[in-house]
Protein backbone atom coordinates (compact mmCIF):
# COMPACT_ATOMS: atom_id res chain seq x y z
CA UNK A 1 0.00 0.00 0.00
CA UNK A 2 1.06 3.60 -0.55
CA UNK A 3 1.31 5.47 2.71
CA UNK A 4 -0.53 8.74 2.25
CA UNK A 5 -0.86 11.86 4.36
CA UNK A 6 -3.64 11.41 6.92
CA UNK A 7 -6.13 14.06 8.04
CA UNK A 8 -4.84 16.52 10.59
CA UNK A 9 -6.41 16.27 14.04
CA UNK A 10 -7.54 19.27 16.06
CA UNK A 11 -4.64 20.84 17.90
CA UNK A 12 -4.23 23.62 20.41
CA UNK A 13 -2.28 26.63 19.19
CA UNK A 14 -0.51 28.62 21.87
CA UNK A 15 -0.28 32.33 21.09
CA UNK A 16 3.15 33.86 21.50
CA UNK A 17 5.06 30.59 21.91
CA UNK A 18 8.78 31.37 22.19
CA UNK A 19 9.84 29.21 19.28
CA UNK A 20 7.57 31.00 16.79
CA UNK A 21 9.86 32.50 14.17
CA UNK A 22 10.51 36.08 13.24
CA UNK A 23 10.64 36.89 9.53
CA UNK A 24 14.08 36.34 8.05
CA UNK A 25 16.21 39.48 7.98
CA UNK A 26 17.59 40.96 4.77
CA UNK A 27 21.03 39.55 5.58
CA UNK A 28 19.54 36.11 6.16
CA UNK A 29 17.66 36.26 2.86
CA UNK A 30 20.84 37.22 0.98
CA UNK A 31 22.78 34.44 2.70
CA UNK A 32 19.99 32.02 1.76
CA UNK A 33 20.04 32.99 -1.89
CA UNK A 34 23.83 32.76 -2.08
CA UNK A 35 24.44 29.54 -0.18
CA UNK A 36 21.46 27.44 0.90
CA UNK A 37 20.09 26.54 -2.49
CA UNK A 38 23.59 25.73 -3.69
CA UNK A 39 24.45 23.42 -0.80
CA UNK A 40 21.40 21.17 -0.77
CA UNK A 41 18.92 19.88 -3.28
CA UNK A 42 15.17 20.41 -3.00
CA UNK A 43 13.44 19.42 0.23
CA UNK A 44 11.52 16.17 0.58
CA UNK A 45 9.63 14.97 3.67
CA UNK A 46 8.67 11.35 4.30
CA UNK A 47 6.47 10.31 7.22
CA UNK A 48 6.85 6.86 8.75
CA UNK A 49 3.90 4.74 9.83
CA UNK A 50 4.03 6.07 13.39
CA UNK A 51 4.07 9.75 12.37
CA UNK A 52 1.60 10.14 9.51
CA UNK A 53 -0.51 12.81 11.23
CA UNK A 54 2.47 14.71 12.60
CA UNK A 55 4.29 14.58 9.27
CA UNK A 56 1.24 16.02 7.55
CA UNK A 57 1.05 18.87 10.06
CA UNK A 58 4.74 19.66 9.54
CA UNK A 59 4.27 19.84 5.78
CA UNK A 60 1.21 22.06 6.20
CA UNK A 61 3.20 24.42 8.43
CA UNK A 62 6.15 24.66 6.03
CA UNK A 63 3.86 25.33 3.07
CA UNK A 64 2.00 28.00 5.07
CA UNK A 65 5.06 30.01 6.14
CA UNK A 66 7.33 29.57 3.12
CA UNK A 67 7.24 29.48 -0.66
CA UNK A 68 7.96 25.76 -0.73
CA UNK A 69 5.25 23.57 -2.26
CA UNK A 70 5.96 20.25 -0.60
CA UNK A 71 4.05 17.04 -1.15
CA UNK A 72 4.32 14.07 1.24
CA UNK A 73 6.93 11.57 0.13
CA UNK A 74 5.26 8.42 -1.24
CA UNK A 75 6.45 4.91 -0.51
CA UNK A 76 5.15 1.36 -0.51
CA UNK A 77 5.23 -0.61 2.73
CA UNK A 78 4.23 -4.16 3.44
CA UNK A 79 4.95 -6.84 6.03
CA UNK A 80 5.54 -10.36 4.77
CA UNK A 81 4.24 -13.51 6.47
CA UNK A 82 7.63 -13.97 8.13
CA UNK A 83 7.21 -10.50 9.75
CA UNK A 84 9.86 -8.93 7.52
CA UNK A 85 9.16 -5.30 6.61
CA UNK A 86 9.54 -4.26 2.97
CA UNK A 87 9.86 -0.63 1.86
CA UNK A 88 10.00 0.76 -1.67
CA UNK A 89 10.22 4.47 -2.44
CA UNK A 90 7.61 5.52 -5.01
CA UNK A 91 9.66 8.51 -6.18
CA UNK A 92 13.30 9.44 -6.66
CA UNK A 93 15.20 11.25 -3.91
CA UNK A 94 18.48 11.52 -5.77
CA UNK A 95 20.26 14.73 -4.82
CA UNK A 96 17.50 15.85 -2.43
CA UNK A 97 17.57 17.08 1.16
CA UNK A 98 15.36 14.42 2.76
CA UNK A 99 13.64 14.58 6.15
CA UNK A 100 12.25 11.34 7.57
CA UNK A 101 9.72 11.82 10.38
CA UNK A 102 9.31 8.70 12.48
CA UNK A 103 8.68 8.52 16.20
CA UNK A 104 9.28 5.40 18.29
CA UNK A 105 5.66 4.72 19.18
CA UNK A 106 4.20 1.33 20.02
CA UNK A 107 5.01 -1.18 18.60
CA UNK A 108 8.43 0.31 19.29
CA UNK A 109 10.63 -2.29 17.65
CA UNK A 110 8.54 -2.55 14.48
CA UNK A 111 8.54 1.23 14.06
CA UNK A 112 12.26 1.41 14.80
CA UNK A 113 13.05 -1.30 12.26
CA UNK A 114 10.88 0.45 9.67
CA UNK A 115 12.88 3.63 10.35
CA UNK A 116 16.20 1.90 9.72
CA UNK A 117 14.93 0.27 6.52
CA UNK A 118 13.63 3.57 5.19
CA UNK A 119 16.95 5.26 5.96
CA UNK A 120 18.74 2.54 4.00
CA UNK A 121 16.34 2.94 1.07
CA UNK A 122 16.91 6.70 1.03
CA UNK A 123 20.68 6.26 1.16
CA UNK A 124 20.71 3.71 -1.67
CA UNK A 125 18.64 6.05 -3.83
CA UNK A 126 21.40 8.66 -3.45
CA UNK A 127 19.66 11.23 -1.25
CA UNK A 128 21.95 14.24 -0.83
CA UNK A 129 21.35 14.42 2.92
CA UNK A 130 19.23 12.26 5.23
CA UNK A 131 17.78 14.07 8.26
CA UNK A 132 16.06 11.88 10.82
CA UNK A 133 13.26 13.59 12.76
CA UNK A 134 12.49 11.34 15.73
CA UNK A 135 10.23 13.26 18.16
CA UNK A 136 10.34 10.52 20.80
CA UNK A 137 13.41 8.32 21.14
CA UNK A 138 13.04 5.04 23.00
CA UNK A 139 15.61 3.54 25.37
CA UNK A 140 16.89 6.95 26.49
CA UNK A 141 16.53 5.92 30.14
CA UNK A 142 19.23 3.32 29.49
CA UNK A 143 21.95 5.97 29.19
CA UNK A 144 24.58 4.68 31.63
CA UNK A 145 25.98 1.50 33.15
CA UNK A 146 24.47 1.84 36.61
CA UNK A 147 24.52 -1.88 37.41
CA UNK A 148 26.93 -4.71 36.65
CA UNK A 149 26.45 -6.52 33.34
CA UNK A 150 23.89 -4.13 31.80
CA UNK A 151 23.97 -2.45 28.36
CA UNK A 152 23.92 1.23 27.46
CA UNK A 153 21.07 0.84 25.02
CA UNK A 154 20.71 4.53 24.18
CA UNK A 155 24.23 4.44 22.72
CA UNK A 156 23.33 1.32 20.73
CA UNK A 157 20.26 3.03 19.27
CA UNK A 158 22.36 6.03 18.20
CA UNK A 159 24.95 3.76 16.61
CA UNK A 160 22.29 1.86 14.65
CA UNK A 161 20.80 5.08 13.25
CA UNK A 162 24.21 6.30 12.13
CA UNK A 163 25.14 2.94 10.61
CA UNK A 164 21.88 2.97 8.65
CA UNK A 165 23.01 6.24 7.08
CA UNK A 166 21.62 9.38 8.75
CA UNK A 167 23.53 12.63 8.28
CA UNK A 168 21.65 14.58 10.93
CA UNK A 169 19.00 14.02 13.59
CA UNK A 170 16.33 16.02 15.41
CA UNK A 171 14.59 14.94 18.59
CA UNK A 172 12.59 16.42 21.45
CA UNK A 173 13.22 16.24 25.20
CA UNK A 174 15.76 13.48 25.55
CA UNK A 175 15.56 11.92 29.00
CA UNK A 176 19.19 12.90 29.61
CA UNK A 177 21.16 15.60 27.81
CA UNK A 178 24.34 13.54 27.65
CA UNK A 179 22.69 11.22 25.11
CA UNK A 180 23.61 13.82 22.49
CA UNK A 181 27.21 12.68 23.00
CA UNK A 182 26.30 9.20 21.77
CA UNK A 183 25.90 10.58 18.24
CA UNK A 184 28.82 11.34 15.92
CA UNK A 185 26.60 13.24 13.48
CA UNK A 186 25.25 16.74 14.16
CA UNK A 187 21.76 17.11 15.54
CA UNK A 188 19.20 19.35 17.19
CA UNK A 189 18.09 18.22 20.65
CA UNK A 190 14.97 20.34 21.00
CA UNK A 191 12.56 20.84 23.88
CA UNK A 192 8.79 21.23 24.16
CA UNK A 193 9.25 23.24 27.37
CA UNK A 194 8.41 26.60 25.77
CA UNK A 195 5.28 25.21 24.13
CA UNK A 196 3.99 23.69 27.37
CA UNK A 197 4.97 26.58 29.63
CA UNK A 198 3.46 29.18 27.30
CA UNK A 199 0.16 27.31 27.47
CA UNK A 200 0.20 27.44 31.28
CA UNK A 201 1.22 31.13 31.21
CA UNK A 202 -1.76 31.90 28.97
CA UNK A 203 -4.07 30.32 31.56
CA UNK A 204 -2.44 32.27 34.37
CA UNK A 205 -2.82 35.56 32.48
CA UNK A 206 -6.47 34.85 31.73
CA UNK A 207 -7.15 34.36 35.43
CA UNK A 208 -8.09 30.69 35.04
CA UNK A 209 -5.13 29.56 37.12
CA UNK A 210 -3.65 31.26 40.17
CA UNK A 211 -1.81 30.50 43.39
CA UNK A 212 0.31 27.91 41.59
CA UNK A 213 3.22 25.71 42.71
CA UNK A 214 5.33 23.61 40.33
CA UNK A 215 5.97 20.08 41.62
CA UNK A 216 8.28 17.54 40.01
CA UNK A 217 7.41 13.84 40.15
CA UNK A 218 10.87 13.05 41.52
CA UNK A 219 14.22 14.64 42.36
CA UNK A 220 15.68 13.51 39.03
CA UNK A 221 13.54 16.12 37.28
CA UNK A 222 14.64 18.89 39.66
CA UNK A 223 16.62 20.93 37.11
CA UNK A 224 13.76 21.01 34.63
CA UNK A 225 11.41 21.80 37.51
CA UNK A 226 13.46 24.89 38.33
CA UNK A 227 13.14 26.01 34.71
CA UNK A 228 9.38 25.65 34.99
CA UNK A 229 9.21 27.59 38.26
CA UNK A 230 11.42 30.40 36.94
CA UNK A 231 9.46 30.68 33.71
CA UNK A 232 6.12 30.86 35.50
CA UNK A 233 7.41 32.93 38.44
CA UNK A 234 6.00 30.51 41.03
CA UNK A 235 7.44 28.39 43.90
CA UNK A 236 8.86 24.90 43.40
CA UNK A 237 8.43 21.64 45.32
CA UNK A 238 9.74 18.10 44.82
CA UNK A 239 8.31 14.66 45.42
CA UNK A 240 10.82 12.27 46.95
CA UNK A 241 10.41 8.66 45.92
CA UNK A 242 12.22 5.36 45.85
CA UNK A 243 11.79 2.44 43.53
CA UNK A 244 10.92 -0.99 44.84
CA UNK A 245 11.92 -4.27 43.22
CA UNK A 246 9.49 -3.53 40.39
CA UNK A 247 11.19 -0.80 38.33
CA UNK A 248 7.80 0.46 37.11
CA UNK A 249 6.30 0.75 40.62
CA UNK A 250 8.05 3.60 42.43
CA UNK A 251 6.90 4.49 45.93
CA UNK A 252 6.42 8.18 46.67
CA UNK A 253 7.69 9.02 50.16
CA UNK A 254 7.32 12.70 50.93
CA UNK A 255 7.16 16.20 49.54
CA UNK A 256 9.89 18.82 49.83
CA UNK A 257 8.27 22.24 49.74
CA UNK A 258 4.89 23.79 50.51
CA UNK A 259 1.71 23.09 48.53
CA UNK A 260 -0.92 23.58 51.23
CA UNK A 261 -3.94 25.45 49.91
CA UNK A 262 -2.31 25.93 46.48
CA UNK A 263 -2.90 24.66 42.97
CA UNK A 264 -0.22 22.23 41.81
CA UNK A 265 1.32 21.88 38.38
CA UNK A 266 2.93 18.44 38.24
CA UNK A 267 5.65 18.25 35.54
CA UNK A 268 7.59 15.38 33.96
CA UNK A 269 9.11 14.44 30.60
CA UNK A 270 7.29 11.17 29.91
CA UNK A 271 4.30 9.25 31.25
CA UNK A 272 4.27 5.53 30.61
CA UNK A 273 2.32 3.60 33.27
CA UNK A 274 1.55 6.75 35.33
CA UNK A 275 2.80 5.05 38.50
CA UNK A 276 4.97 8.05 39.41
CA UNK A 277 2.10 10.42 38.66
CA UNK A 278 -0.29 8.57 40.96
CA UNK A 279 2.22 8.65 43.81
CA UNK A 280 3.01 12.33 43.29
CA UNK A 281 -0.64 13.37 43.09
CA UNK A 282 -1.49 11.46 46.25
CA UNK A 283 1.43 13.01 48.14
CA UNK A 284 0.53 16.51 46.96
CA UNK A 285 -3.06 16.08 48.10
CA UNK A 286 -1.92 14.59 51.42
CA UNK A 287 0.06 17.81 51.93
CA UNK A 288 -3.00 19.99 51.31
CA UNK A 289 -2.91 20.78 47.57
CA UNK A 290 -6.10 21.97 45.85
CA UNK A 291 -6.43 21.32 42.12
CA UNK A 292 -3.68 19.34 40.38
CA UNK A 293 -2.67 19.77 36.74
CA UNK A 294 -0.25 17.50 34.88
CA UNK A 295 2.08 18.63 32.07
CA UNK A 296 4.59 16.44 30.22
CA UNK A 297 6.09 15.98 26.76
CA UNK A 298 5.85 12.33 25.73
CA UNK A 299 2.49 10.51 26.12
CA UNK A 300 3.61 6.91 25.94
CA UNK A 301 0.37 5.98 27.66
CA UNK A 302 -0.32 2.31 28.33
CA UNK A 303 -3.86 1.13 29.04
CA UNK A 304 -2.93 1.03 32.71
CA UNK A 305 -1.81 4.67 32.53
CA UNK A 306 -5.10 5.83 31.04
CA UNK A 307 -7.06 4.01 33.75
CA UNK A 308 -4.91 5.57 36.46
CA UNK A 309 -5.14 9.08 35.03
CA UNK A 310 -8.90 8.77 34.68
CA UNK A 311 -9.18 7.87 38.37
CA UNK A 312 -7.11 10.83 39.63
CA UNK A 313 -9.67 13.56 38.91
CA UNK A 314 -7.00 15.96 37.63
CA UNK A 315 -7.99 19.46 36.56
CA UNK A 316 -6.16 19.13 33.24
CA UNK A 317 -3.63 16.85 31.55
CA UNK A 318 -1.45 18.67 29.01
CA UNK A 319 1.02 16.98 26.67
CA UNK A 320 2.34 17.12 23.11
CA UNK A 321 1.88 14.93 20.05
CA UNK A 322 5.42 13.53 19.93
CA UNK A 323 3.58 10.21 20.07
CA UNK A 324 0.21 9.46 18.45
CA UNK A 325 -2.67 8.88 20.86
CA UNK A 326 -5.58 6.64 19.92
CA UNK A 327 -9.00 8.25 20.23
CA UNK A 328 -10.10 5.69 22.82
CA UNK A 329 -7.25 6.78 25.11
CA UNK A 330 -8.21 10.46 25.10
CA UNK A 331 -9.85 11.65 28.30
CA UNK A 332 -12.12 14.72 28.52
CA UNK A 333 -9.52 16.64 30.57
CA UNK A 334 -6.66 16.02 28.12
CA UNK A 335 -5.18 18.85 26.00
CA UNK A 336 -2.77 18.04 23.15
CA UNK A 337 -0.31 20.70 21.96
CA UNK A 338 1.18 20.22 18.51
CA UNK A 339 4.96 20.24 18.03
CA UNK A 340 4.53 20.55 14.26
CA UNK A 341 5.31 24.31 14.13
CA UNK A 342 8.49 23.77 16.15
CA UNK A 343 9.72 20.88 14.01
CA UNK A 344 8.60 22.56 10.81
CA UNK A 345 10.55 25.72 11.63
CA UNK A 346 13.67 23.77 12.59
CA UNK A 347 13.45 21.76 9.36
CA UNK A 348 13.17 25.00 7.36
CA UNK A 349 16.20 26.48 9.09
CA UNK A 350 18.25 23.29 8.72
CA UNK A 351 17.42 23.15 5.01
CA UNK A 352 18.28 26.79 4.45
CA UNK A 353 21.40 26.82 6.62
CA UNK A 354 20.00 29.28 9.17
CA UNK A 355 20.49 29.29 12.94
CA UNK A 356 18.20 27.08 15.03
CA UNK A 357 19.38 28.62 18.29
CA UNK A 358 18.01 32.00 17.18
CA UNK A 359 14.51 30.57 17.67
CA UNK A 360 15.17 30.51 21.39
CA UNK A 361 17.33 33.67 21.53
CA UNK A 362 20.44 31.56 21.95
Amino acid sequence: MIVKQMQMTDIVKVPGAKFHPEPASTDEQEELEQSSTMRFGSMKIFSGSASQDLGGEIIDYICAVSEYNIKPGAYFRTVFSNENIFIKLEESVRGKDVYLVQTMASPVHENFMEMLIMIDALKRDSAWRINLVVPYMSYTRSDKKDQPRVPITARLIANMMETAGIDRYMTIDLHAGQIQGFFDVPGDALTAFHLLSDYIVSQMRSGELDDLVVVTTDLGFAKQGRNWAESLGVPLAFVEKRRSGDAESPRALSLIGNVEGKNVLLVDDEVNTAGSVVGAVNVARDYGAKDVLLAFTHPFLTDKAVERLASLNLREIVFTNTLPIAADKMLPNMTVLSIAPLLGEVILRAHEGRSVGALFNE
